[in-house]
Parts: C-alpha cells; sequence; structure tokens
C-alpha cells in the first residue's frame, strides 16, 4: 500500500502524525509494508522548523519520508538547509501531490475541524 498526505495548514499536523502513527500500528500488527510521504506546502511548510515536529521526522524517519514544497519555502523564507536532512525539497508541492499519485500513491488530506 502506498499512501501520500498532504499537509498545507499548521493545524493538520496533529491530526496528520496521529494518521501515520496508526498507519505504522496497523502495518505492524498485518505484517505489511505501508509506504507513506508526506508532502508539505503552504504556511504549513513552517513547522518543519518547530521542535516537536523534527523530532517526530527524525523518530520516524526510517518509515516515512517527507517533502517540502520548494514554492512554500521561498514564501516563507526557508532554506534547505534549515530543515531535517532527511526532508526531501521538491519543486512544486502540488506536482509531487499528481506524481505520487500517478505512481499510485493514494491520496489523503487530514482535516482540522473544532469540537465544542
Amino acid at each position: 500500500m502506498k499512501i501520500v498526505f498532504h499537509i498545507d495548514e499548521n493545524e493538520k499536523w496533529p491530526t496528520t502524525i496521529s494518521n501515520i502513527k496508526n498507519a505504522i500500528n496497523f502495518a505492524k500488527e498485518q505484517s505489511t509494508v505501508i509506504m507513506m510521504i508526506v508532502v508539505v506546502n503552504g504556511p504549513a511548510i513552517t513547522e518543519y522548523l518547530t521542535p516537536e515536529i523534527r523530532q517526530f521526522i527524525e523518530s520516524s524517519e526510517d518509515l516515512v519520508s517527507f517533502h517540502a514544497c520548494h514554492n512554500a519555502m521561498n514564501s516563507h523564507q526557508i532554506t534547505a538547509n534549515q530543515l531535517p536532512s532527511c526532508v526531501k525539497v521538491v519543486p512544486a508541492g502540488i506536482i509531487d501531490l499528481a506524481q505520487l499519485q500517478d505512481q499510485g500513491f493514494r491520496y489523503i488530506k487530514p482535516y482540522f475541524f473544532w469540537i465544542n
């Protein structure tokens, strides 16, 4: 199974992380392989700089690949040197998503919503 997660808003990171952890647990329980890629663009690119996200990426880099949209990086004045070393910079996040879907990745875009 191949999954690509798309994050474009900061608030979507916690849901995405939870989804990834659930997929990892499922893969272990079912003895199956799940290839996962996280494509980040828009304002969510800034979360790559936070200690919490960096720690998650470093702890899961053997199981999940992380991509960063170069256009979003430019818009938010972020350089490749500021990103965790395992993050792959792609020219355009939207094109990356389309190419990954052409390769058979299932597109998942976690939502953020308030519960009152």
